[in-house]
């Protein structure tokens, strides 16, 4: 391997050019691998932001963590509409379960969004329908409830900072939040690990290329030491006989 290296650099058989053009495209291809592993590890940073803001940081500031038995009592349509993004009003159904722990009753929410958008809200339809469809909408939803009140389903409780409160399902929980940081902690480790590849490989044929020159200068040296002692070996043998 060594000796091919030699008689590469050194352009033998007419192949110098073909060597540095081998080099040239080897470089180009490893600028461009290291070029892709920072841009992906750019792309995972950036995602990990989003990420971090719209899944980690709910999920930190969670306080739905108390687990109780909730009993559905009531389902009621308000009279007053409730406002939908400054766009139009929408009707608001209203649950009203009861705590079995503790006796208390509380409004029911789907998760934790809707009990900031309506404080007394389980469900209100789209902005962009109807009003009528609004009204059948919300009923159908009722009518699908009134036929389970009496029964008994598991909530969430968040009794410091609302303790009027239940909700139905936690959106931010400890595996979603785990599962939306896979994909941006696998491309961060994809591309640190092909820049280090990359950088690994460099450093290989930088080692392998010392050695052969190495042993290339070795081997010169030891063939000029022959040929002095060999001129002097016969430099003798000329002056023996006289």
């Amino acid at each position: 391997m060594c000796a091919s290296v030699q008689d590469w650099s050194r352009g033998a058989d007419g192949r110098g050019g073909q060597r540095a053009r081998t080099l040239l495209v080897s470089s180009v291809g490893e600028d461009r691998a290291i070029l892709l592993g920072f841009a992906m590890m750019a792309f995972s940073v950036l995602m990990l932001f989003v990420v971090g803001i719209t899944m980690v940081t709910p999920y930190v500031n969670s306080n739905w963590v108390e687990e109780a038995s909730c009993v559905l009592l009531q389902t009621d349509i308000l009279e007053e509409w409730v406002d939908c993004r400054a766009v139009s009003s929408v009707p608001c159904l209203r649950v009203t379960v009861n705590l079995t722990a503790s006796n208390q009753r509380a409004f029911l929410h789907f998760d934790e969004e809707s009990v900031l958008l309506a404080p007394e809200c389980f469900y209100i339809p789209k902005c962009q329908m109807d009003r009528t469809e609004l009204q059948d909408e919300v009923l159908k939803v009722k009518n699908n409830l009134d036929t389970h009140l009496g029964s008994t389903s598991s909530c969430f409780a968040d009794f410091e900072r609302h303790p009027r409160d239940v909700i139905l399902s936690r959106k931010y929980t400890l595996k979603k939040t785990l599962f939306a940081l896979i994909w941006p902690g696998m491309m961060l480790g994809g591309g640190a690990l092909l820049v280090g590849l990359v950088k690994l490989t460099q450093c290989l044929a930088h080692l392998s290329s010392e050695i052969c020159n190495e042993t290339a200068g070795g081997r010169l040296t030891s063939k000029y030491t022959q040929d002095k002692l060999y001129k002097l070996m016969r430099r003798s043998s000329v002056q023996s006989p006289t």
